[in-house]
């Protein structure tokens, strides 16, 4: 994997056999997105656009700006433009059923990336395993704050939590849940902060909660995207510490971005969970095009990534598996 240094995300998906899986004439593809506010989502954009283009299909680009009414009236315009698939990132669960039910009914083969509606029996649907994946980062975390606590000392964790609305938060609070769980005795019972996704939101909840419970042991949050609102919090509070300072947080994300790649590098954060951008953009695309190919207007297939944490441990082996890393390695930070 050490070759992803040198090549952009479009090239990379090309590399592992994006490029050559696609139908024997050029589609009209309809790839239509919430938002680009994170880090994963411009990556999963940039991925498959410019992968789609440099096969020669024609992409038509849909930004509902986190409008769900908009994002089911923009791909109504795309079927009736004729496209010949439909690549979704939905703004929920809940709308993205309707929008699979309205591109199937209307014979359109629709693909949706990582963000899965909560009806899964219509449609292609590429998914992280976010409830594995958290527990992995969540795990780790819990046995290195276990490993530097006294014996029989209660450790207080903390977990800022996505917008519910969306399954992947669910499964990330999930993962957290089950992990912690697995030491029960040794954890007190965790401080939930609502972020809705939101940066101000995440904000204003942690500052309450880090000024009414100032001993914090063990952070989590459901996405990397909210690492620097964290930092502001903790800074001014003499909380920010590097691993092996006194006073240090355990502290852990998911998602996989350069920033939280940063940040494990600095010693500041101790693991992530890592979504697969790679193969859910090459999933997504492989499965989409060969609908389209075989004439199939209502697959249904559900293509689980697995995912994996990367941690202050395995930095050194798996630092360029992580999507994040490779950005990092490319200047991203820098731009």
């Amino acid at each position: 994997m050490n070759r992803l240094t040198k090549l952009g995300l479009g090239a990379v998906l090309a590399a592992s056999g994006a490029a050559i899986a696609g139908p024997a004439s050029a589609a009209t593809i309809c790839f239509a997105f919430q938002d680009l506010e994170t880090e994963f989502w411009v990556a999963g954009h940039a991925a498959i656009t410019k992968t789609l283009e440099d096969e020669g299909h024609t992409v038509i680009e849909r930004n509902a700006n986190e409008d769900a009414n908009r994002q089911l009236e923009q791909v109504r315009d795309c079927i009736a433009q004729g496209v010949d698939g439909i690549i979704i990132i939905p703004q929920d669960g809940e709308s993205a059923v309707t929008i699979v039910k309205e591109a199937q009914e209307n014979d359109v083969p629709i693909a949706v990336f990582n963000r899965p509606p909560s009806d899964l029996s219509r449609g292609i649907v590429v998914v992280a395993d976010n409830a594995t994946i958290a527990g992995q980062a969540v795990s780790f975390l819990a046995e290195q704050a276990l490993a530097k606590a006294g014996d029989g000392a209660k450790l207080q964790p903390l977990i800022l939590v996505g917008d519910l609305g969306d399954p992947n938060a669910v499964g990330r609070k999930e993962g957290f849940y089950a992990a912690i769980g697995e030491h029960k005795d040794r954890f007190e019972t965790p401080i939930e902060v609502a972020t809705e996704w939101d940066a101000a939101t995440a904000l204003a909840n942690l500052e309450a909660a880090v000024t009414a419970n100032p001993k914090i042991d063990l952070i989590f949050t459901s996405s990397d995207f909210l690492f620097p609102t964290i930092r502001s919090v903790l800074e001014p509070r003499g909380m920010w510490k590097k691993s092996g300072e006194e006073g240090h947080i355990l502290l852990g994300g998911l998602d996989g971005d350069a920033t939280a790649c940063q940040l494990i590098k600095d010693g500041y954060v101790d693991a992530t969970g890592v979504q697969d951008l790679y193969f859910e953009a090459d999933q997504s695309l492989k499965a989409i095009l060969s609908a389209i190919d075989s004439g199939e207007y209502t697959p249904n297939q559900v293509i689980e990534d697995p995912g994996f944490a990367l941690t202050s441990a395995n930095l050194g082996e798996r630092e360029m598996d992580m999507w994040g890393c490779v950005l990092l390695s490319e200047g991203f930070l820098k731009k």
